[in-house]
């Protein structure tokens, strides 16, 4: 018996990044297989979620996911660059974004060949592990190559079918809701959400009352 957990992430999340070592411990103590289900940042899908108004939210992010970064023993730092791009008057993401619609799009291809767990957790540590100009040169490609992938032939696949992994990110922001949730990360076992790097336990506890642990 084994059971299907979306992951539903974000590449500009880091809390996203600091839920991969939870995940891996998933993949390798339980009977469970994990599908990446990338999302669009709260950036980009709620514009005013990190609105002048709101500044205390962005504020509490960069001075706490650095701590769990380091209890956890990660490394970590705020990506150079950003891979969104904002406005930093209005602090609105801006029309033009050339990095997060690319990274979400290939972690659907990813997953679509069956390595978007390995996908997410290669290059979420490339982006917020401290990599500095992670998306210039051969970075990406690299990290795709450890995670078993070819970034090139994954781009191709994408410019041949683009609307087809716009529809799939949108479905699955919209099974994000229909599961209970609005944020990433968020782990989706059996119709619940379990948000939070920190809500792995919860999962694991969950997959031990289903008696599937290996």
């Amino acid at each position: 018996m084994s059971v299907v957990i979306d992951l539903f992430f974000s590449l500009r999340s880091p809390y996203s990044y600091l839920s991969t070592p939870g995940a891996l411990k998933i993949k390798e103590q339980y009977f469970a297989e994990i599908q990446l289900r990338p999302v669009l940042p709260l950036a980009v899908r709620q514009p005013d979620f990190f609105s002048p108004e709101n500044l205390k939210r962005g504020a509490y992010i960069l001075r706490d996911w650095p701590r769990r970064a380091e209890m956890m023993g990660m490394p970590h730092a705020w990506p150079r660059p950003d891979p969104i791009v904002s406005d930093m008057e209005t602090f609105q993401a801006t029309e033009e974004q050339p990095y997060i619609y690319r990274l979400t799009h290939l972690g659907v291809e990813a997953n679509r060949q069956g390595r978007g767990f390995e996908y997410a957790a290669e290059i979420s540590r490339l982006i917020f592990g401290g990599t500095e100009d992670w998306d210039q040169g051969d970075h990406l490609a690299r990290a795709a190559e450890r995670a078993g992938l070819d970034l090139a032939a994954m781009d191709n696949a994408i410019s041949a079918n683009p609307k087809s992994y716009a529809n799939e990110v949108e479905m699955n922001q919209t099974n994000l809701e229909i599961c209970g949730h609005w944020g990433v990360p968020t782990f989706g076992l059996n119709g619940e959400p379990y948000f939070g790097h920190d809500r792995v336990d919860s999962v694991c506890f969950e997959l031990d009352k289903l008696g599937l642990r290996r």
